[in-house]
């Protein structure tokens, strides 16, 4: 399984099993070095980046537990917390801290870069459920994916609440999701889904709630993707693949999605 993010000219790639952070050339995609994270459990299923605190955060399932890769100060490089049962996807909102999707406990936690609890929200019981991802939207509400069969991606409220789901698209006729796992978001909200079981990527447009399957070209077509990062500065997509040979998938022209 391949968690991907990127910050400025480097992609970060973390494997399942390994206690080490692989890190690539965003230009030549040549392996860099190799970022030790030690005591890192083997389920690692999210994994995100800061630009203001240059630091990669990676979720320890295994663990409950999130780790703090600092990447300019080499005297503590890694720091370690505890959350929520079963932590998976990452994101960092607009206050510039970690957001973590417990899976298990079925809430949204908030903490600082330094690992200080700010906030918890709370998923409104038998709506939503098994919440992989979270990530911010630009009116301060979170977009949910949903890990299950049929799945949902969900808009919810600071208090937890359903403000909208999206599931089968009546226009389209992709068919329900089934296990959606990574999101993205661009910059005017609109949202890419990994559709991991459908071995596809849907995008929504958040203005007209229509879902789509992304057409993506690829030899033996994307398997089973879980890990997503949008990077807007390159217009650039990458995607982490749970099957097949776990690649990252790496797509170009997302400039004006």
């Amino acid at each position: 399984m391949c968690a991907v993010t990127s910050l400025d000219d480097e992609v970060f790639v973390s494997r399942y099993g390994s206690q080490q952070i692989e890190v690539y050339d965003a230009s030549t995609f040549a392996l860099q070095r190799h970022l030790s994270v030690p005591d890192l459990g083997a389920q690692q299923q999210g994994i995100a980046a800061c630009p203001r605190n240059r630091c990669l955060y990676v979720s320890d399932d295994h663990n409950s537990g999130v780790h703090r890769v600092d990447l300019v100060d080499s005297m503590e490089p890694v720091k370690m917390w505890s959350v929520a049962s079963r932590p998976v996807g990452l994101s960092v909102n607009r206050e510039h801290n970690l957001v973590v999707a417990c899976c298990e406990a079925n809430v949204l936690q908030e903490y600082t870069t330094l690992g200080t609890f700010v906030n918890e929200i709370r998923l409104q019981v038998g709506v939503l459920t098994s919440p992989w991802h979270a990530v911010q939207l630009s009116t301060g509400v979170y977009v949910v994916s949903q890990n299950t069969s049929p799945g949902l991606v969900t808009v919810v409220g600071l208090g937890g609440q359903v403000v909208y789901s999206y599931g089968q698209s009546q226009t389209s006729g992709i068919g329900p999701m089934s296990g959606p796992s990574s999101l993205a978001v661009t910059a005017n909200d609109d949202i890419f889904v990994a559709d991991e079981h459908n071995d596809r990527v849907l995008s929504i447009n958040r203005a007209t709630s229509c879902v789509q399957v992304l057409d993506l070209s690829v030899d033996g077509g994307i398997q089973a993707p879980r890990g997503m990062c949008l990077d807007s500065s390159r217009g650039r997509l990458y995607i982490g693949e749970w099957g097949g040979e776990h690649r990252v998938l790496v797509f170009d022209g997302f400039y004006t999605v």
